[in-house]
């Protein structure tokens, strides 16, 4: 499998200029359904997941029951450390829903990128207690290097280099950097599209200096792969590599939908956690389309970034713009189907 930064995108691009009227611009808008917490705690989690995806499967037709491999895996996000992770009381919830749906618990599985934080964060038992808040389910630690596949890659021209920004040590044990030709390849995870009936992201939002948004596309994009460090090089590389990525149909194939909560995300300094600069809203969405949910997001991120004095997002960034060119998903947020859904 051999996918090319920047190519597809151009490719896009010419296709938009030359008829407008295809464009993914003109595309249905896929729906965000919409709940409200009364609280963060788990019995509130549990009842509003339920609902979201109850009506998820109602208006989709789409069921989230067991198929032909009966199993579900769940993208969480723990690498901005305790404090910016995905609730663990969204992921009981989700758990919880597909059990009720026949999925037995071992066969639910946690996929994450950094032992260490998933430990922090509470995913991973306690080496003191050797507790787990989540007994019976596999949680697969990306950056171990035995969940890649070497026949599923992304190639680009862009050799691994070292670069300290967050995902340094997560190919280590990984074999592709012996040749040049290694170096281009970014191995994907393949637990999520191979050995699931369809996956879940549940990822948390902050802001990210090259990325933009640090959210639904990242969480299954870069933090889903191996070697990925080499893309923080030039503004424009992350950004098209995440494009790309989240546009390989097999992955799109598998990915349900997204669901996130705005329980926490922060809107300057990410990706690392910084409490000055966080946000909690009772909100939790659930969409097909990540790249609005990721615009959704960006609007709200540069609104508390001019309520506190600091520019917004650099335009320059065009994480979004990208996938959408792709036909990953839509950026009008103007034009959001929000779909209100009711305890």
């Amino acid at each position: 499998m051999r996918f090319f930064i920047l190519t597809a995108i151009f490719i896009a691009m010419l296709t938009r200029v030359s008829a407008q009227e295809t464009s993914p611009a003109s595309a249905p808008l896929e729906p965000v359904w919409e709940a409200r917490l009364p609280d963060f705690s788990p019995r509130a989690y549990d009842s509003i997941v339920e609902r979201l995806i109850g009506d998820f499967e109602q208006s989709t037709g789409r069921r989230m029951i067991p198929g032909e491999k009966k199993r579900v895996g769940l993208k969480i996000y723990a690498d901005s450390g305790p404090g910016m992770a995905t609730p663990v009381a969204l992921v009981r919830a989700v758990i919880n829903a597909l059990e009720r749906r026949g999925f037995a618990r071992e066969d639910v599985f946690l996929v994450g990128l950094n032992q260490l934080r998933l430990r922090m964060t509470g995913y991973l038992p306690s080496l003191a207690s050797g507790q787990s808040l989540f007994p019976g389910h596999k949680i697969y630690v990306l950056e171990s290097g035995k969940f890649y596949d070497p026949v599923w890659f992304y190639d680009s021209p862009l050799p691994q280099r070292f670069d300290p920004i967050f995902v340094e040590s997560q190919t280590k044990d990984v074999p592709n950097t012996s040749t040049m030709d290694e170096d281009r390849k970014s191995f994907l995870a393949t637990p999520l599209f191979l050995e699931a009936d369809f996956w879940i992201n549940l990822p948390v939002y902050t802001d990210h200096p090259t990325l933009g948004v640090n959210g639904s596309l990242v969480n299954a994009t870069l933090w889903n792969a191996s070697n990925t460090a080499r893309f923080f090089r030039s503004p424009a590389n992350a950004p098209a590599a995440v494009a790309e990525m989240s546009a390989i149909p097999e992955l799109r194939q598998t990915w349900a939908c997204t669901i996130v909560s705005l329980q926490h995300y922060q809107f300057i300094g990410g990706p690392y956690f910084n409490s000055l600069y966080t946000v909690s809203e009772p909100v939790v969405w659930l969409s097909r389309d990540p790249v609005m949910l990721d615009s959704l997001m960006l609007d709200r991120i540069n609104a508390w970034r001019k309520r506190s004095g600091f520019h917004p997002v650099s335009e320059e960034i065009r994480t979004l713009e990208f996938a959408e060119l792709l036909g990953v998903g839509s950026t009008r947020t103007q034009e959001a189907r929000i779909i209100p859904v009711h305890e």
